[in-house]
């Protein structure tokens, strides 16, 4: 763990799609079929998957009722040297079978760029970063994400993960629960690995100053596809409600203020938009992963009655994130990365820009939707 960030905690999150068969009974995304840069979805497209989304309870210190992906805090036993034995036929290889990234390390985010080693971790960042997200994924959801260490083989399309009976998986959850470090006796005990190749590098947040209290975190956000859903159930702690649903769902139930999700949810959800296919969204999640990514620490700002989340490669964008206090108005708009927040319900993605490390662009609302006093 990275015990010198003074800002944030370092954590990772899984965003799951699981297929489902499409039939008479399927329900029709609200959200339009891409077209152009922006995009837009016909309301009649199918999706043949769902999201998994959690809500968290009303007591939570971060983000109380919000519905979430499921992830969490890396936890020391995520760096443990206990997981070179675990891991074993493939510590030979770097990052233990991990494919590499085409990004220059200067401009990799320092959540992956940080050397472990020195911090007195042998175990890399990008492994133990997706050992957070599988943990975290079972002790909220219950979802275990395995292979047998019996197969020792490396992993890319589409994931089934191994049987493992429902009441050993109950008794692990426990005990994964009360302490995390019980994740590593489990995958000894059972004979698994955790599923690291199956889990794509897909975006890395920053939670911006002063806008869900006091905690921050320095988050890796992953992308993984498995072909059925699988058997879930909340923490009763934490978590207090889990979800599947289509993206285009979700953002729809978010605008009819049925549940609330952050700005990356929101943007990662809109982002997924654009694949109706789970095999399309796997293919293009895999093949992009090596590109790398980029850093977003979004910049709040207070404009007339709403509020403008800046995002790198905006025109207004600080060098310095912690210097802009305010943004004179224009109407030009090139360069534009900003979620415009209306009410905690109602977001306008605003992007004119070209994403980079071959990533995706959201579909944004149709341009007669959006509040024309927005654009600063």
């Amino acid at each position: 763990m990275n015990t010198a960030l003074k800002h944030w905690k370092e954590a990772a999150t899984l965003i799951l799609a699981a297929g489902h068969r499409l039939g008479a009974d399927s329900l029709p995304c609200r959200t339009p079929q891409v077209s152009g840069n922006t995009g837009s979805l016909p309301r009649g497209s199918l999706f043949d998957y769902h999201v998994l989304m959690l809500k968290r309870s009303s007591k939570s210190g971060f983000m109380p009722n919000a519905y979430v992906f499921p992830g969490g805090v890396v936890d020391p036993s995520d760096f443990s040297s206990d997981w070179l034995d675990i891991f074993k036929p493939f510590t030979g290889s770097p990052s233990f079978g991990l494919r590499g990234v085409k990004q220059p390390a200067e401009s990799r985010p320092p959540l992956f760029a940080t050397d472990r080693v020195k911090l007195g971790s042998p175990v890399p960042g990008e492994v133990a970063l997706r050992i957070c997200a599988l943990r975290e994924t079972f002790e909220e959801s219950g979802v275990l994400l395995v292979v047998s260490k019996r197969e020792e083989k490396r992993f890319k399309g589409l994931e089934d993960g191994c049987d493992v009976c429902s009441g050993e998986l109950t008794k692990w959850r426990d005990l994964v629960n009360q302490n995390p470090s019980n994740f590593i006796r489990m995958c000894r005990e059972l004979e698994i690995l955790p599923n690291i190749w199956a889990l794509h590098e897909w975006s890395n947040w920053l939670t911006p100053e002063a806008r869900y209290g006091t905690k921050r975190f320095d988050t890796a956000f992953f992308m993984c596809c498995v072909q059925e859903t699988p058997r879930t159930l909340q923490d009763e702690k934490e978590i207090v409600r889990f979800q599947w649903s289509t993206p285009s769902e979700i953002l729809q139930s978010y605008r009819e203020q049925q549940l609330w999700i952050a700005p990356p949810q929101f943007y990662e959800l809109s982002r997924m938009c654009r694949f109706s296919s789970l095999n399309d969204l796997q293919n293009f999640s895999y093949q992009r992963a090596t590109e790398g990514c980029q850093r977003w620490l979004p910049v709040i700002l207070p404009e007339d009655e709403h509020h403008v989340s800046l995002l790198p490669g905006d025109k207004h964008y600080p060098a310095d994130s912690s210097g802009l206090t305010q943004m004179e108005t224009c109407q030009d708009d090139s360069g534009l990365h900003r979620i415009v927040l209306s009410d905690p319900y109602t977001a306008t993605l605003q992007i004119t820009i070209k994403p980079k490390y071959n990533h995706l662009l959201p579909v944004v609302e149709p341009a007669e939707s959006q509040n024309s006093k927005s654009h600063l």
